[in-house]
């Protein structure tokens, strides 16, 4: 791994011209004003949400600069509204499911971990709640499917995070997530993106 890097960006009075440390030798300061400044998003008009891992985000996105660009440029380029569901390959192994769904009881939702690639999860109509816990909280109930890229189970420490338009999440193999929640009552239609950036 390159310890030093020439990707542009502002981080603690250094400028775009100048090379910047690996995201893994970054203090927390240095790490939030990174998160903070949206400077990935390449003008994205979506907030991250406060649950993403920065650090493995950050890391991630230096060592895989060209990917995440690529993703981020797919999210605010596309007519999400007006484009058909189904599966959209992004060049490499990355690809988007675009998908529309009710949410659900929490009592009848899985909670699902992948291996092989990194959820980015864009709502683009609706309001949905997502649970969000450590791999380590996962007591599994389906054992991983390498053909799927998925493996199932319960948690029952969780954070509940509220899904929106203008809120992206992204989600690590660390991260154990059950998507798809009502939000009250009342069970609501949702379109949304899922962009599978690969780990490797």
């Amino acid at each position: 791994m390159n310890l030093k890097t020439s990707i542009p960006v502002t981080l603690s009075g250094l400028t775009q011209s100048q090379s910047v440390p690996h995201p893994s030798q970054w203090n927390d300061r240095q790490l939030n004003e990174w998160f903070d400044s949206g400077q990935y998003l390449n003008g994205l008009p979506s907030l991250p949400d406060h649950s993403i891992n920065r650090r493995s985000f950050a890391e991630h996105y230096f060592d895989h600069k060209e990917i995440w660009d690529r993703a981020f440029a797919f999210l605010k380029q596309t007519d999400f509204v007006n484009i058909a569901l189904g599966k959209i390959e992004l060049g490499g192994t990355m690809y988007a499911n675009v998908d529309e769904y009710l949410t659900k009881d929490r009592e009848i939702a899985r909670t699902e971990v992948h291996r092989k690639y990194i959820d980015i999860q864009y709502i683009v109509s609706g309001n949905e709640l997502i649970d969000v816990a450590p791999l380590k909280n996962l007591t599994v109930t389906q054992l991983y499917n390498p053909e799927k890229d998925v493996e199932f189970g319960t948690v029952t420490e969780f954070s509940e995070r509220k899904a929106s338009p203008g809120r992206f999440f992204i989600f690590f193999p660390a991260d154990a997530h059950r998507p798809c929640l009502k939000v009250g009552n009342d069970s609501e239609l949702i379109r949304k993106v899922v962009v599978k950036v690969p780990v490797a």
